[in-house]
């Protein structure tokens, strides 16, 4: 049989938690660049809500799993029974799992979880749908690549409801940790003027910035830490779709970006957490104007104090 480059042998073993860095040890014998999957450390506390899913949610954190990618035409027997030797002499009890994968199949079968998705008059169409659209709806085309952010989490679903109340036309808009971009395409959408939008992570300013272009929005993409890097301006409306902590860290200095008259979006706040963003922004001189709360999540739009 003639194998083609996009033709992949995945071995995947599983083993109790404890047994993890020992079989990682093994597999790497084979080749380093390795997939973990490993959820015993995982907190809902300190993770940005685009990420979670259910099924990590769900998963048993007593087993973890090692998988290595190997070219289809490679001596998978030679492989397996390496492996099942090192594991019997390491006294790992594991379970070796073979499957074959087509690269092209594997890098798009998750476009089939995504479908146009309504908030309020928005509808987010991932880029590879086709949708006509009703009176009075506005569409925002997604592809969000590499970077987080469909508008498929609540923790974006309130922000873009909420920019739909707070974003009037021509009004400044300022997203910090942007994704894919697509609060600052929705703002821009709903009639916003100057728009930015910034990350720390570089694929994600490329992914927001070809979103922005596949919508026909102006928008400045940036690369930043929180606020360490965003261009001096007072914005009216700010958002920041990001994690409890560091919302937290930049409440101190948000405030210097915004006019007396500027709202501040805050989400990826699991609710047992809100109590702690409020007491922090607060404690910088704003008010609470609103909370939203959905599915464990909350959104918060704040004011700053006469």
């Amino acid at each position: 049989m003639e194998y083609k480059y996009s033709d992949w042998t995945q071995i995947k073993v599983t083993v109790k938690t404890p047994m993890l860095d020992r079989t990682i040890a093994i597999m790497s014998m084979i080749d380093e660049n390795l997939m973990i999957e490993d959820y015993s450390d995982f907190d809902l506390k300190s993770v940005y809500g685009d990420l979670v899913d259910d099924a990590i949610l769900n998963a048993d954190k007593t087993i973890a799993s090692v998988s290595v990618f190997l070219p289809a035409d490679a001596e998978r027997e030679e492989t397996l029974s390496f492996l099942r030797q090192r594991f019997s002499e390491e006294s790992i009890e594991a379970t070796v799992a073979v499957s074959d994968i087509n690269e092209a199949d594997w890098a798009n079968t998750w476009r089939q979880y995504y479908k146009p998705l309504h908030i309020s008059n928005i509808v987010i169409v991932p880029k590879w749908e086709k949708y006509e659209p009703e009176d009075g709806e506005i569409v925002v085309v997604m592809d969000p690549g590499m970077a987080f952010g469909t508008g498929s989490h609540e923790t974006t679903k309130n922000v873009i409801a909420m920019l739909g109340e707070h974003v009037s036309d021509g009004c400044s808009v300022l997203d910090v940790g942007c994704g894919s971009g697509i609060l600052a395409i929705c703002a821009k959408k709903l009639g916003a003027g100057t728009t930015r939008a910034y990350d720390i992570d570089p694929i994600a300013v490329e992914v927001a910035a070809q979103n922005a272009a596949d919508n026909g929005c102006e928008i400045e993409c940036g690369t930043s830490d929180l606020l360490h890097g965003v261009k001096e301006d007072k914005y009216d409306v700010i958002c920041a779709n990001i994690v409890a902590d560091i919302i937290i860290r930049m409440a101190p200095d948000v405030g210097e970006f915004m006019k007396s008259t500027s709202t501040l979006l805050c989400s990826g706040i699991i609710t047992e957490r809100a109590a702690e963003v409020v007491d922090a922004l607060e404690a910088n001189g704003m008010y609470i104007a609103e909370t939203r709360e959905d599915n464990g999540w909350c959104a918060i739009a704040a004011k700053k104090l006469k």
